[in-house]
This record gives structure tokens, C-alpha cells and sequence, in this order.
């Protein structure tokens, strides 16, 4: 039986691993490195963080994303962003230089067993652990709007499904988002030759500053400092003091979910939307029904149109229920908060004993930095020292406790 089993190989699952290995654990990591950065995005696309934001975590940080672009003879800078391939590239240099062999094979399940947990891959191997880390990514939270749920996925997709945009050439796509994915894919789309709309809700459209010069007056850096979520204080404790937003009550954490670092495009996109694609502001799809020829959108209080696909770059939903790896019993066993999504302790626990997450599933107990790729240090460093503590201790991992205020948060938040 392995010490932690790794589900996922992301950036926070190949994190994760490298510090518990680093700390002597045995442990087994399934999933294909990098997969969604890999499969899931168009090429063209850049990552919108800073390079020195954008680095994968090592105890001893010395595989960081400027060092493998020194390998390729690229300087990684502040102000430049990255190529997604570039980054994908490099989650797999680190994956073979940090981490132990990783097993590709999916997981299709993942249950609770006397001693621990015991997990099934695809082609039907079971393998057993004292502890689990569940870092799957965003893929299971994909959230399409409800008026277009019903229809066909040759007529309506998530932003998340194209590895490429290439069917989209010469034909007319609505884009409904108004964040980085639906202005990016916009873009590209317009790029490429498609007749490419966007349809936001918004009165208007956000964009990100040209960041500050990394080096500039003292004066200016105590007023608005760096942080890897952006410029100012707000922002640097979210990215830096995860740990002390978790102490937060309640209301405030999901007032902040709701709003901080809202939809935004970068500024580097902002050039290439202007002036090339048509964005229809403070439009909402109330109703969507299949046609002849594509899809017919109903607006409130505007005109209907037809459009042959629709691209919903409309995010994830991080809730419990969507974690269907896990099996019923186990699922329904974790605490939630009221957003839906899995409560988790100080060290990343879940309130199953010896079940940890990490990634997007965490951001309404630990912030915004969850959202991000910057989140991964901290939460594999503080991930794996509680899986060394839940090792030590006498309380059987994969039982089910009574949750306490001190490893869920506020008690009154949490519900079965």
C-alpha cells in the first residue's frame, strides 16, 4: 500500500508529487502530464499570468519556468507573456525531472477502504493508498449556460474542448463570455478568417493593465505591489496569504469569490478584439433551439439570431457533485460549503480523513490563488505536510468523522 496516491497531473497534481517525494513518501501519480494545457487549448493562445508567476512548485525551486526556457535558449521576462505550447512543454520537463514515473492511465474510481483508499484505472488495476490527493484539474467543472445545455455538441461547446479552431474556418461563431477565454478565442477565431461574435452581459468589457515595470521607485512599489494575481495589496494577500484568507469568515470569502479578479481580457489581446470582432455588450441567451443550418439564440431584451456554433467560455463550476471519480458513498460523505464545493481544512483535507484536494475545488476555502497556476506552491507544500501529520496520527484515514471547526473552517458554514 502506497503512502498517497496523485490523481491528476497538472500543475498542482505534478507539484504536489514532487514535494512528497522529495519527503520520502511512496507514492504512485496517475494521469497524462499536462493534458489539458496540452489538449484543451488552441495554439495561439498565451498564458495570462506572469512567466515568474507561472512556475510549478519544487521543494527546492530550482525547476522554475524561467530556467526551462533557459534551456531553450528563451529569456522568460516580466511584461512577456508565454506561449501556452512553451508551458506545456515545460510542465513536462518538470514532471521528468521532479517527479517519479507518472502511470497515464485514468482513474475511473476512487474508494474509501479500511486502512485507506483504493482506486480502479481504466484498463481495471486497482491500486491501494493510506492517502489520496485529488488535483483533477478544471475538466470535471466545465459550466455551460442552461438555455444550451440541450443541444447538440456539434452545435454548442465549451471554450475548454478545442484543442484547435481549425473547423471553425469560414464559418459564423458566437462567443458568449466576456473573460480572457471567450476575448482570446474570439481573436483567434477572427484570426483565422471565421465570422466571430461575443456576447457578454457586461455593459462593458474589462482589460488588464500593461503591468508596471518589475523594477520602478520604492514608493510606487509599497503603494501597488507585485503580486502572482496582479498589482496591489488586495491582490497580494490573496496570492501570498492563502492561509490567512482560509480564516476569513464566511460571507466575506464568497462575497470575494464573486467578484474578485472578475472577467477581464489581457492587454495584449485587447488590440486584437478591437476593431476585428463584434462584441454585443449587456446581451444574455434566455432560450437556444437547434435550426436548420446551426442555432438559433434568444436574447432578453434584444433581437434573436442564428449562428451555426456557439462557444460558451463561460468557466467552471467547482462543486462536489461534479467529482463523479469518487464513488457515491465516498462523495457524499464530504462536508460542503455553500457554494457546493468540497470543504477542506488548514492542510488541504477534505473531511474524509487521508482525502486531500488541491486546485480549483479549493478556491472558496483558500482564494482566488486557486484559480491560478501561482496557487500550487503553496498549496503543495502545505498539502503534503498534512499528509505526513494524517500518517502519524491515530485517527484511521478513510473514516468518517464529525467536522470540527478547527480543520473545516466555520463550523456554521458546513454542511452534508
Amino acid at each position: 500500500m502506497y503512502d498517497l496516491l496523485v490523481v491528476g497531473a497538472g500543475p498542482y497534481g505534478l507539484s504536489v508529487a514532487a514535494h512528497a517525494a522529495a519527503a520520502g513518501l511512496t507514492l504512485r501519480v496517475f494521469g497524462r502530464p499536462m493534458a489539458s494545457w496540452r489538449d484543451n487549448m488552441p495554439g495561439g493562445m498565451f498564458l495570462k499570468s506572469e512567466p515568474w508567476a507561472s512556475n510549478l512548485s519544487d521543494p527546492e525551486g530550482r525547476l522554475r519556468l524561467d530556467a526551462y526556457c533557459a534551456t531553450r535558449g528563451v529569456t522568460a521576462r516580466h511584461g512577456e507573456p508565454i506561449p501556452v505550447e512553451m508551458f506545456a512543454d515545460y510542465g513536462l520537463w518538470f514532471a521528468r525531472h521532479a517527479v517519479p514515473a507518472v502511470d497515464e492511465r485514468t482513474v475511473t474510481r476512487i474508494a474509501a477502504r479500511p486502512g485507506g483508499f483504493e482506486a480502479v484505472t481504466a484498463d481495471g488495476e486497482t491500486v491501494r493508498a493510506r492517502t489520496v490527493a485529488l488535483a483533477v484539474g478544471v475538466m470535471p467543472f466545465v459550466e455551460i449556460p442552461a438555455p444550451l445545455r440541450g443541444l447538440s455538441p456539434a452545435l454548442v461547446s465549451h471554450s475548454s474542448h478545442h484543442g484547435d479552431l481549425d473547423r471553425f474556418r469560414g464559418r459564423n461563431v458566437t462567443v458568449i463570455g466576456g473573460g480572457q477565454a471567450a476575448l482570446e478565442t474570439a481573436a483567434l477565431l477572427a484570426e483565422q478568417g471565421s465570422r466571430v461574435r461575443v456576447l457578454a452581459r457586461a455593459e462593458q468589457l474589462s482589460w488588464n493593465d500593461v503591468p508596471p515595470a518589475w523594477e520602478r521607485p520604492w514608493w510606487q512599489s509599497a503603494r501597488t505591489p507585485h503580486s502572482g494575481l496582479g498589482c496591489g495589496w488586495r491582490n497580494w494577500f490573496y496570492a501570498e496569504r492563502p492561509d490567512l484568507y482560509r480564516l476569513l469568515p464566511e460571507p466575506t470569502r464568497a462575497r470575494i469569490a464573486g467578484t474578485a479578479l472578475g472577467p477581464a481580457g489581457a492587454w495584449w489581446v485587447r488590440d486584437r478584439v478591437e476593431g476585428s470582432v463584434e462584441v454585443r455588450l449587456d446581451h444574455e441567451v434566455t432560450a437556444a433551439r437547434a435550426v436548420s443550418g446551426g442555432v438559433r439564440l434568444e436574447m432578453a431584451g434584444a433581437e434573436s439570431f442564428e449562428t451555426e456554433h456557439v462557444i460558451a467560455a463561460t468557466g467552471f463550476k467547482a462543486t462536489r457533485d461534479r467529482l463523479t471519480l469518487l464513488s457515491g458513498e465516498l462523495r457524499g460523505s464530504l462536508a460542503t460549503v455553500p457554494d457546493g464545493s468540497p470543504a477542506v481544512g488548514r492542510d488541504f483535507e477534505s473531511s474524509r480523513p487521508g482525502l486531500f484536494l488541491a486546485g480549483l475545488v479549493t478556491a472558496a476555502g483558500f482564494g482566488p490563488a486557486m484559480r491560478f497556476v501561482y496557487g500550487a506552491a503553496f498549496t503543495a507544500g502545505t498539502l503534503v505536510r498534512g499528509v505526513r501529520r494524517r500518517l502519524h496520527t491515530g485517527v484511521p484515514v478513510g473514516a468518517i468523522p464529525a467536522p470540527a471547526p478547527d480543520r473545516l473552517g466555520a463550523a456554521q458554514t458546513v454542511r452534508h
